[in-house]
């Protein structure tokens, strides 16, 4: 790999991990939805997506917890913790599979699902593990309810917004 490619890496990682620090400042003027939309997923699989497994993996993991040291938000325990995981998976298996499944366009999504999958498997369970391994404090209906239910926005914002994303700045980068 060429030093280059490596410095527009990190500043485009850069980039994408400013914009999970200010995207919830953005949606959060949004009462109804605002947490819903999952600001700070969009650009931490792009990062994947777009830079590679290891970078998305490394804003995942720093961009909650940076927000929460700065802002207070989200509360460290659990959720930054969690959201650090969740995140971290999310950045990685998206730039992961991406650059392993083949140059299609059908791939964007199977990359981007298996991602949000995942990555939401690893928040529950981290969750889980960070309450004691309660199911009382946290059992699987506050695991539907966190990672899926009252997630349908921001879930579908994702499917809609990144493959479109993925294959705009891939026919740039190919220009």
């Amino acid at each position: 790999m060429k030093k280059n490619d490596n410095l527009v890496k990190l500043t485009l990682s850069s980039v994408f991990l400013a914009l999970a620090f200010v995207l919830p400042f953005l949606t959060g003027q949004i009462k109804e939805i605002g947490n819903m939309l999952c600001p700070m997923h969009i650009p931490v699989i792009l990062c994947g997506f777009i830079c590679g497994a290891p970078w998305g993996a490394v804003v995942g993991f720093i961009a909650p917890l940076l927000r929460s040291f700065i802002l207070g938000m989200p509360m460290l325990f659990p959720n930054a913790l969690s959201m650090a995981a969740e995140l971290c998976v999310y950045g990685f298996i998206s730039g992961l599979l991406y650059k392993k499944l083949p140059d299609k366009k059908i791939f964007i999504y199977v990359s981007l699902l298996i991602a949000m999958i995942a990555g939401r498997l690893v928040w529950g369970t981290v969750q889980f593990m960070l309450l004691g391994f309660d199911a009382s404090a946290f059992g699987i209906s506050a695991f539907v309810a966190g990672a899926f239910a009252n997630a349908i926005p921001g879930i579908i914002l994702q499917i809609v917004l990144i493959p479109v994303l993925v294959m705009v700045i891939k026919k740039i980068k190919n220009k």
